[in-house]
């Protein structure tokens, strides 16, 4: 690989970590955010159930299935969340691996 593509292809990959690490912090609120809702709303259900007088072991399986909804907005929100960080993991790993090809490259007699 020539000295200039090698730098172009690390230049990009540099690009790409900036990008996917503001997206995994904006992941990373979305997730937090979620899972404040759905307490939240869990929290509140189970509320109306007590004092609406529903049988005390019936509360969890109903309040859960009231905000099925929101359970699901948050595992949606930790997956994406996960992926993204997994994403970021390649690309570093990417990264690596050109920082390894520049080196044995700068090693070769001729170059560095």
């Amino acid at each position: 690989m020539e000295a200039t593509e090698l730098a172009k292809e690390m230049y990009s990959i540099s690009q790409r970590i900036d990008k996917a690490s503001k997206e995994v912090f904006r992941l990373s609120k979305e997730r937090a955010e979620s899972e404040r809702a759905y307490r939240e709303a869990l929290y509140k259900e189970i509320t109306k159930l007590r004092h609406d007088g529903v049988q005390a072991t019936l509360i969890p399986d109903i309040a859960r299935g009231t905000v099925a909804d929101l359970k699901f907005e948050r595992d949606a929100a930790l997956e994406m969340h996960r992926s993204a960080l997994a994403s970021l993991e390649s690309i570093q790993t990417q990264a690596s691996l050109l920082q390894s090809i520049n080196r044995y490259a700068d090693d070769m007699p001729g170059r560095g």
